[in-house]
């Protein structure tokens, strides 16, 4: 193939341009090659215990990712007249900077977005029994403190990303914060890094989240047979096949987040362990504080998941996934 195109290539100069553009301009190559030589290898190892320095190196990203972006927020005005005006030249002059203005919060129907995505991204259930048994000397209050520790890190990182993305384009910010950076810098090296910096710490993100699913499956499918590399590894193959058609096919990750959150994310959190505490503990009478708590947040896990689940299909309805700016 490659011999044929340099063949054409000779008679066609612009079927050399296309060429080019599309193994090195379009971003589903990129990540069919990320996807084989980066995390497919990592997600092959038989423990997750050596994942400990990949994440910890992305955790590192993300911190750089939130110091950029806290950085960046004194650098803009506000309000923004460029995305006002539609202004052609889009850069940022510090001096610019008219001071403290009162930005008013806008909802949008996209909001329905919001709270389940905030519940997938809490969503650590999977991987608290794979990372248990990877704890030295380990125990229930040292995995305890490591949850507290972990989620509350997550929390406050969250929390900052929100609040200054939201205070530095207020209405105006995207689905994806970095996306809206890019309309306001447009080549600058910084945000360059720290895209590279959030694309790094995803992708090694994959890897741990793959190995309880595999596990899983393993499980339910496989009880009771031997370690088999070869299953080991075509079981990580077509998960990493299937997220990659997700990557490439689906327009924008809120669409995913949106639907994930709101309904397994939900089972999760809320559905799932409410009704195994009511069904399982026998020695609490069904009357007791505790019982009526779980039941409580059993019904109110089952409304929230329907009515999430009803508002992202109603804006799939009338805005389908493609079609907006991804206000």
């Amino acid at each position: 193939m490659f011999v044929c195109v340099c063949v054409y290539c000779t008679y066609d100069l612009n079927l050399c341009a296309v060429f080019y553009r599309e193994w090195y301009m379009n971003g589903n190559y990129l990540v069919v090659f990320v996807s084989i030589g980066i995390i497919l290898p990592l997600s092959l190892l038989k423990n997750l215990g050596y994942l400990g320095y990949t994440s910890g190196f992305s955790l590192t990203c993300m911190v750089f990712f939130l110091g950029v972006m806290i950085y960046k927020k004194t650098q803009l005005p506000c309000p923004l007249p460029f995305f006002y005006h539609h202004s052609s030249n889009l850069s940022v002059n510090g001096s610019d900077m008219p001071g403290v203005f009162l930005c008013i919060l806008i909802f949008f129907p996209q909001t329905a977005y919001t709270v389940p995505i905030l519940a997938f991204a809490f969503v650590c259930h999977p991987e608290v029994l794979p990372i248990y048994s990877e704890l030295k000397d380990r125990s229930r209050k040292k995995m305890q403190n490591v949850s507290n520790l972990s989620i509350l890190a997550m929390l406050i990182m969250y929390m900052l990303s929100a609040l200054f993305g939201y205070l530095t384009f207020y209405d105006n910010v995207e689905a994806e914060l970095l996306h809206t950076f890019t309309k306001v810098y447009k080549f600058d090296t910084m945000l360059l890094l720290v895209r590279l910096a959030v694309l790094t710490a995803v992708t090694l993100t994959v890897p741990i989240v793959l190995f309880p699913i595999r596990s899983s499956i393993t499980t339910l499918l496989f009880s009771g047979r031997e370690f088999s590399w070869t299953r080991h590894m075509l079981i990580a193959a077509a998960i990493l096949a299937f997220n990659n058609m997700l990557v490439i096919f689906v327009p924008t990750i809120r669409d995913i987040f949106g639907f994930i959150g709101s309904s397994a994310a939900t089972m999760l959190i809320f559905i799932l362990p409410a009704a195994f505490y009511l069904r399982l503990v026998k020695s609490v009478p069904f009357r007791s504080p505790q019982k009526i708590g779980a039941a409580i947040f059993l019904v109110v896990g089952i409304i929230f998941m329907i009515g999430s689940l009803s508002l992202i299909v109603l804006d799939w309805v009338h805005n389908p996934p493609g079609s907006h700016d991804g206000h």
